[in-house]
């Protein structure tokens, strides 16, 4: 893989031409790309140098800040090299890094069964979302209120622009994840990975990206991307992914804070 070739297409596909989902859009500016949708708001790709960045950050503040928390999405490779410093003195908090890591489907290993008495299946009705939904809240702790109608919603799309997947124990979801079908791209990006402490170190997380890989090769996706934490990222690289750069969530608090 070329990974300079992979990370200007990824680029160019996948943060200057964002999905919004339901009830989003996006927003274009000379310099910067922000989504406007229900449970997030942000930047998503920009391009400034240390002439405009601070003026332009200002621009961004004034733009989102009035209807409280909203993130601006920063890549290792984005200009100027000090962007990180001034979004910082700007009031923005950064949250753990995570890499962008990105692999050929064609590459990897898609024929992986799941470990002895799990089963993964792709949520394809509400009673496989609703398995997505308490899974995640379980594993990650937080509400997910926004995932449950986001998938729904998906659901009745032709073609759904994303699913979910999950691993039942007998009847009961012990792991769940989604994976988002970017139309009209050759990515395919990997989401909410999340497994209860007890079927942990099994081979469920790897049965979940594999499926997941499979369902994008189906759709005609070449890549599939996903935005590592430290915890997952080793397992990805092992099954074959390739980082291209870092990311992290900078966090401004809103003017309502």
């Amino acid at each position: 893989m070329d990974r300079d070739h992979v990370l200007q297409a990824f680029d160019e596909q996948v943060r200057r031409r964002p999905d919004p989902g339901p009830g989003g859009v996006v927003e274009r500016d000379e310099r910067v790309v922000r989504v406007i949708a229900p449970g997030w708001r942000g930047v998503v790709w920009s391009d400034l140098d240390a002439a405009c960045a601070d003026t332009v950050v200002a621009d961004q503040i004034e733009r989102l800040a009035a209807e409280g928390e909203w993130e601006w999405k920063h890549y290792s490779y984005d200009r100027p090299a000090d962007l990180p410093r001034r979004l910082a003195a700007a009031g923005f908090v950064a949250e753990e890094q995570e890499a962008l890591l990105v692999a050929e489907i064609a590459a990897l290993d898609l024929d992986v069964a799941p470990p002895a008495g799990i089963e993964v299946r792709t949520a394809a009705d509400a009673a496989g979302v609703d398995a997505v939904v308490r899974v995640h809240e379980e594993v990650f702790g937080e509400p997910h209120d926004d995932l449950g109608p986001a998938l729904r919603w998906a659901l009745a799309q032709t073609p759904p622009p994303a699913l979910g997947v999950v691993a039942y124990a007998g009847p009961d979801p012990v792991a769940a994840a989604r994976v988002e079908l970017n139309a009209g791209t050759e990515f395919a990006s990997l989401w909410g990975g999340g497994t209860l402490p007890a079927f942990r170190r099994r081979g469920i997380f790897r049965a979940l990206v594999a499926h997941r890989s499979a369902l994008a090769a189906a759709r005609g996706h070449r890549y599939v991307q996903v935005d590592a934490l430290p915890t997952s990222a080793p397992i990805l690289r092992r099954l074959g992914f390739a980082e291209l750069a870092r990311t992290t969530p900078y966090v401004h608090p809103g003017s309502s804070a």
